[in-house]
């Protein structure tokens, strides 16, 4: 009888005990819970850092880990168990409200992307508030950070496949991106006006210090909430309301509820928050910007 795919055979032994360690593991350095479903997505995506590494078992391979004898595989485990799925435009209903948003404010304008994957967000971003300001020089700064390091340098080169851009607006994606040539036939590569609007940071969400300061006009914290428990969400959200301003927006994902993790958020529209100064520890508003 032929073999099926459930029951054949791995090539590495992968153990409840394994997967709940690994589970353990990720949740204390990225907060990351994963669900019971996912045993089989850590055995692939880590079966490739055994392989790499050169070690036989997932025994040794996170006793190392946890002894401190990889240190420089942490950031590789790290990448492998997070899940990067992102387009340009993904939820288009945010960004009419972020281009009216911020035609509202006097620059200079500062940005967070919190979770920027391989670039399409923050990319989109800076489309937006180029198309608000009708330049391609706004008075915007983005900030876009990522614990995934391996993604943030795709999204820093800017390279893309050209079927990334099928559901773009053939105008935008005639302003914004540069067609390849020669050896870079069908790829694109986003104009350098664009890039320089962007500063790319690894950030880890969890982690006790952040590589950002001030306060922004925007934070996008887009469909990375769901990996995390309540009190791991509760905690991030506490320290992005002191890095508000008083009149800044922070847009969340679509299956994303802040409500009834923050008391110091109130919904402003479709997935998108602002500061219940009524009851946030966030500087109320005055009548100048500064």
């Amino acid at each position: 009888m032929p073999q099926t795919k459930t029951d054949s055979v791995k090539e590495f032994d992968f153990t409840g005990k394994d997967f709940e360690r690994v589970r353990a593991m990720i949740y204390k350095r990225a907060g990351i819970a994963l669900a019971d479903s996912k045993q089989e997505m850590v055995y692939s995506r880590l079966a490739r850092r055994l392989r790499a590494t050169g070690i036989s078992s997932f025994v040794r391979y996170l006793d190392d880990l946890e002894a401190g004898r990889m240190a420089d595989e942490w950031e590789a485990f790290t990448n492998a168990l997070t899940t990067n799925l992102t387009s340009f435009f993904r939820e288009a209903h945010h960004f009419p409200l972020l281009a009216e948003h911020v035609k509202k404010l006097k620059g200079p304008i500062t940005i967070w992307c919190s979770a920027a994957s391989t670039g399409e967000e923050p990319y989109s971003i800076a489309m937006t508030v180029c198309e608000a300001f009708n330049t391609l020089t706004p008075p915007v700064t983005i900030i876009a950070t990522d614990i995934d390091t391996n993604v943030l340098a795709t999204a820093a080169n800017g390279v893309y496949n050209l079927d990334r851009l099928d559901k773009m607006e053939a105008d935008r994606a005639r302003r914004f991106f540069l067609r390849g040539k020669g050896d870079r036939e069908g790829q694109v590569r986003v104009r350098p006006e664009l890039r320089q609007l962007i500063t790319f940071k690894p950030l880890n969400l969890l982690a006790d210090g952040w590589p950002v300061s001030g306060q922004f006009d925007v934070i996008f914290c887009r469909n990375v909430m769901i990996y995390f428990d309540k009190a791991t969400q509760r905690k991030i959200l506490s320290r992005f309301v002191p890095l508000m301003k008083p009149d800044a927006l922070l847009f969340a994902g679509h299956s994303e509820n802040f409500l009834y993790v923050s008391e110091s958020l109130k919904l402003r529209g479709k997935t998108v928050y602002e500061l219940d100064l009524s009851r946030s520890t966030a500087p109320k508003a005055s009548s100048q910007r500064t």
